[in-house]
């Protein structure tokens, strides 16, 4: 499970743990006697509009393995290939920027109010100092008259808010991963090899499917929704980025794309595309229990590194969620920290999306000894993402006290983890979700960077981080 431990403030959450109980293992290699492996092979194709598709057909192999994926030579039985994620990604041993000795976890968490907190910004410490230096900079140049903007304010009121939750809550969890062992102060093990990390892999996912756009349109009427992984076949070649794929087997897939590998898991589906071509998702004819969004909030970064796309809050309101709700549907929404997002979703977004919110949840972020990745009252970024959970109008209502086994949502909880130094790799919510569900619900995640078994996912780098070189061989069986 990747939840490690679960206390009344939220869980501590094992991410690298959850990734590699996805099942990883290729297993539709068939050896036959004399030596020589039969398999299923896949093959990257192009079709009549340029786009890199993929057929899976039978091959035959007398020689060794020449990469990830390739065929491994057994006598009469069946061969597994087991990939587990690079757990150097997940060694986030000391903090991006270390804390003042009185901040840090183990010396307690004061409550505070506003003027102390101001107090506590400005005199605590060289890292405020430089802190304060680096933003009064930053007004000056901006030629600014004020020390805050209202944005600022803002957010600065709602950390002040919940900055006693998190420091408890996340205390708590803390030291209970480090009495169990799963936290621990010494990371000697893993700094040996990160060196041999890839730091940035270049997919396209995103480029194929701006260019998709100036394909010719499929015939709608001859074309399938659905398109099924088949462990053997020989001539179903496949189109990403018009139908949703499934992998209903209960091994890991292999596909090939644009000459790049991607581990698709068991019991998974997906759909690569951007906003504008959601078609076959709604065509999907599948109603969500469940709806994850980490929609790619639009921010003055973002706008000036022109490294990520992003929407604005009127396209987002486009996202067809009342068309993939279930009645009752939960949806968990990521929002960044600030507050104007967050107003946006809990005032406008959610009401045009007939959601009535719920409650507010942190992911808060950890490194392996257990202290907080940045202070937790630093002025530029916080050790925390804030999760707003809401339930769709209809039939079915929240639940006000426990039955059949699914609790009412609470107000405030932690998911406290190790994140992937992979940028924008979420947290597993599955696992924490569970108590306040029904079991075998369907389960959807829109803006989706990675694929999960029983889930269904869609984003324009949905097989993002499935590539198969964030993964490694481990072993074969």
């Amino acid at each position: 499970m990747s939840v490690v431990h679960r206390l009344t403030a939220g869980w501590l959450v094992d991410h690298l743990s959850f990734i590699n109980q996805c099942g990883y293992e290729i297993c539709d290699s068939f050896a036959h006697p004399g030596g020589v492996t039969r398999s299923t092979s896949v093959t990257s194709t192009e079709d009549c509009r340029g786009i890199s598709t993929f057929a899976a057909t039978p091959s035959s192999s007398d020689g060794p393995p020449n990469g990830p994926g390739d065929a491994i030579e057994t006598e009469g039985k069946r061969a597994k290939m087991r990939y587990v994620f690079r757990e150097e990604f997940f060694a986030i041993s000391k903090p991006h920027i270390a804390a003042a000795p009185e901040e840090q976890l183990c010396q307690g968490c004061p409550e505070v109010s506003m003027f102390d907190f101001f107090s506590l910004l400005f005199h605590h410490g060289m890292i405020w100092i430089l802190c304060c230096c680096c933003f009064l900079l930053i007004l000056q140049k901006r030629k600014r008259k004020c020390v805050f903007n209202q944005g600022e304010l803002d957010a600065l009121e709602y950390h002040s808010k919940v900055r006693k939750l998190i420091w408890e809550g996340t205390l708590h969890l803390v030291q209970k991963g480090l009495k169990s062992g799963f936290l621990h102060h010494t990371n000697a093990k893993l700094s040996c090899r990160k060196n041999n990390v890839p730091q940035h892999i270049v997919c396209g996912l995103a480029e194929l499917c701006e260019m998709a756009k100036q394909f010719p349109a499929v015939n709608e009427s001859d074309h399938q929704a659905v398109c099924v992984l088949e462990e053997e076949t020989s001539s179903a070649e496949q189109d990403l980025l018009s139908c949703v794929m499934e992998n209903s087997s209960n091994c890991a897939k292999i596909i090939v794309l644009m000459g790049q590998k991607y581990l698709v898991p068991p019991k998974s589906s997906f759909l690569l595309s951007d906003i504008s071509c959601l078609q076959p998702l709604l065509k999907y004819k599948k109603k969500y229990d469940v709806i994850v969004i980490d929609p790619p909030w639009e921010n003055k970064s973002v706008k000036r590194s022109n490294r990520y796309s992003h929407l604005s809050s009127w396209q987002i309101k486009q996202i067809p969620v009342p068309a993939l709700a279930a009645p009752g549907c939960l949806l968990v929404m990521w929002v960044t920290n600030r507050q104007k997002h967050l107003r946006f979703v809990k005032d406008e977004l959610y009401p045009h999306w007939s959601v009535k919110t719920l409650a507010e949840w942190h992911w808060v972020k950890i490194t392996t000894a257990g202290e907080f990745v940045l202070p937790l009252d630093s002025l530029h970024k916080k050790p925390y993402e804030i999760l707003v959970l809401g339930r769709v109008q209809g039939d079915v209502k929240e639940p006000s006290r426990k039955s059949d086994d699914i609790l009412p949502i609470p107000e405030h909880q932690l998911i406290v983890s190790i994140p992937c130094s992979l940028h924008s790799h979420k947290p597993p919510l599955a696992a924490v979700l569970a108590e306040f569900i029904k079991p075998d619900v369907a389960c959807l995640e829109l803006f989706a960077r990675n694929l999960q078994p029983g889930w269904t996912s869609w984003g324009n780098e949905v097989l993002k981080f499935q590539h198969i070189d964030y993964f490694t061989l481990l072993q074969n069986e």
